[in-house]
């Protein structure tokens, strides 16, 4: 943010240039984009300039009492905000001129002797500047678009009101708008209003039910620019402990969430009503710069997430000795893995994590993305530090999750389905199946190395800092099963990975929560729509839940080898190999999420698109936010997708899989 003059800032609006600044260190101004509608929140400010502070009879918590903090970070998310830095008690943008500048107000007397002339007139000054400066934003909108809106944010004390109803947690006041020329954008703000969910809060809207928009910024604009409407709102001091000052974080920040998406639906609304060029969608509505607080945040988190891959820690590091002794001693032992040492101080670690300036960030979807993302970290980190402890399995829960009924009812569903097709000879060794990979990358035009190692326990692995595909030296696979291993490696995990690297934000490398989840049912689908699925596959996915839900349930690792060779019929390598994946570092709960991840990503693809789901290592539940920045040109479209998007397949592999699929959601 910039420190700008007046003149300059007069200077950028009437030439349409984009700026974010402080001025006079009164107001700060942001324009990303030069769309319809402006945010104000005059009433945020608590500044007090010096010589007036020495007069002042008011304590600060006395002042914050009648201002309307955070107000300001209500709109942060808007691409033209004007927010007051200054107290309403030095000057009152809500009053005129004749009486912005305040004796007594709310009863109580503020100054301990008169103001002078001098300083009246600062007073006045700051309260010209501001009117000049959101005149001259409104005459701009209106050249460009005809019609401008304005919501006017304020926030208002609840508790000393004496009321037989419950005040409203939003009061539009309308008595000094053409109602009939505006009522259909006012109604569809009240209802709007009315349905935002907070936290533990019962939420409704009125119109002068509390207050009635008499204050000044609505008649100033009444009276310099008729096609412009204002809609005075006022907030219900949920958000915080009025009496305190003390804010309640997870109301303010699900305020903010919600005020974005319905300051985006009703300008859309007005622009469909009284503007001639409708923008067709919300996401055209914001800006397409990313913020300055993004990128630093960004770069600062990939600086101190990169090289943590969990693979690369919980692998067993002598796996093949430990397997033959677990043989030799009649599958009656609990093998000792070793693991590679974690290179990280932890503790430093975390709290370089939580000095990350996330709060810097305006817009509240894009900083609840990178919250996530921190608090995952400092979970995974937990999770590594504990590799071969008692605490592993508590902090593997943490991150995966574990089974849920449901998840074992799907799983019991598909082990005791009828086999209806032939087995295949698994006749391609590891050095064959390397050929198979080879030959895809260069359907895929992708360039990556396929390496042979015994240091695996999956039959196959993406390394992504690396870009490298591992082969699990042992593996002996059919013709079906190669082909679902390359779409499930290659079509998804190489293919986001090098999706990634593409992008200018870095947290697509690093990882959204849930990736694991997404990155795995994504694979498993794309095995599904390029028919490479088959019942045998699901029900190795299957017996990784029951494993998972047997370890959890504090069996050792003979007794669930033996359960799945015993009463499901696994062969004995493929049941070490599933019991080493759940077993190793010391519970890992992770492979119950591929069958929980395949259902949520079938159901995901028939309701819409996932192609901001490739962008990177991405996660359902960020679909909307990704598509949302795709959209306003801050993520860049997936350069690789997976081979049944890019042939548009609509195949499935038969009627009776299908059924089986469809069956277990």
């Amino acid at each position: 943010m910039y420190k700008l003059t007046e003149a300059a800032c007069l200077k950028a609006i009437k030439k349409g240039e984009l700026f974010h600044a402080q001025v006079d260190d009164a107001f700060e101004i942001k324009i990303e984009d030069y769309g319809f509608f402006v945010c104000t929140a005059i009433h945020n400010g608590h500044n007090l300039r010096d010589d007036l502070a020495e007069k002042c009879r008011l304590v600060s918590d006395e002042r914050l009492y009648e201002e309307d903090p955070y107000t300001g970070d209500m709109i942060a998310s808007m691409p033209i905000t004007l927010i007051g830095l200054d107290s309403r008690y030095e000057y009152d943008l809500n009053r005129p001129p004749e009486t912005c500048v305040y004796d007594e107000a709310w009863g109580k007397q503020i100054w301990t002797k008169p103001l002078t002339k001098q300083q009246h007139q600062t007073s006045l000054d700051k309260h010209a500047l501001f009117y000049r400066l959101l005149g001259a934003i409104i005459k701009k909108v209106e050249a460009l678009h005809g019609n401008c809106l304005v919501y006017d944010l304020h926030s208002y004390n609840y508790v000393r009101m004496q009321t037989e109803q419950t005040p409203p947690t939003f009061n539009i006041g309308t008595e000094q708008l053409d109602s009939e020329r505006w009522e259909r954008v006012i109604t569809h703000w009240n209802k709007t209003l009315a349905v935002i969910d907070l936290p533990n809060i019962q939420t409704r809207s009125a119109i002068n039910e509390v207050f009635f928009g008499r204050g000044y910024l609505a008649t100033f604009v009444k009276q310099k620019f008729k096609k412009t409407l204002v809609l005075p709102t006022e907030v219900k001091k949920v958000f915080m402990d009025e009496l305190s000052g003390e804010v309640y974080p997870l109301v303010l920040d699900s305020l903010k969430e919600a005020l974005k998406e319905i300051i985006l639906s009703n300008a859309l609304y007005f622009s469909k009503q009284h503007k001639p060029k409708v923008r067709s969608n919300k996401t055209k509505l914001l800006s397409s710069q990313i913020d300055p607080a993004v990128l630093k945040l960004d770069k600062k988190l990939y600086q101190l997430a990169t090289g943590i891959e969990t693979l690369s820690y919980i692998n067993p590091k002598n796996l093949v000795s430990e397997k033959k002794q677990f043989f030799a001693k009649n599958y009656n032992y609990t093998p000792a893995f070793t693991y590679r040492q974690l290179e990280i101080d932890p503790f430093e670690f975390r709290e370089k994590l939580y000095r990350l300036p996330q709060d810097d960030i305006a817009d509240i979807s894009i900083q609840q993305m990178y919250r996530d993302v921190i608090d995952s970290y400092a979970t995974k980190i937990d999770l590594l530090t504990t590799i071969g402890t008692d605490k592993f399995m508590y902090n593997s829960l943490r991150y995966y999750g574990e089974p849920s009924e449901e998840d074992i009812q799907m799983a019991n569903f598909l082990l005791f389905a009828k086999p209806y097709e032939e087995t295949l000879e698994r006749n391609i060794d590891a050095k064959a199946a390397k050929q198979h990979f080879l030959e895809a990358l260069k359907v895929y035009n992708i360039q990556c190395k396929v390496e042979i190692t015994d240091k695996i326990i999956a039959s196959a692995m993406v390394d992504n800092a690396k870009k490298i595909i591992f082969i699990n030296k042992s593996t002996k696979m059919n013709h079906v099963e190669i082909d679902a291993l390359i779409h499930h490696e290659l079509g998804v995990h190489m293919v986001t990975t090098f999706n990634s690297d593409l992008q200018q934000l870095k947290i697509f490398k690093v990882g959204l929560p849930g990736n694991t989840h997404t990155q795995e049912g994504l694979a498993i689908l794309s095995e599904y729509m390029t028919g490479n699925m088959n019942l045998p596959r699901l029900k190795t996915l299957a017996l990784r839940v029951i494993a998972v839900n047997m370890m959890v349930k504090k069996h050792d690792f003979s007794h669930t080898f033996n359960t799945l060779v015993n009463e499901y019929g696994s062969n004995v390598d493929d049941a070490f190999r599933l019991t080493a994946r759940v077993y190793r570092g010391g519970g890992f709960t992770k492979d119950f999420l591929y069958l929980r991840g395949v259902k949520d990503a079938l159901k995901a693809y028939e309701q819409g698109s996932l192609e901001g789901l490739y962008v990177g290592k991405t996660g359902f539940a960020y679909l909307k936010i990704i598509n949302e920045m795709m959209a306003r040109g801050m993520v860049d479209k997936p350069t690789y997708l997976p081979m049944y998007l890019q042939k548009n397949m609509h195949i499935k592999a038969n009627p009776i899989l299908d059924y089986v699929m469809h069956s277990a959601e």
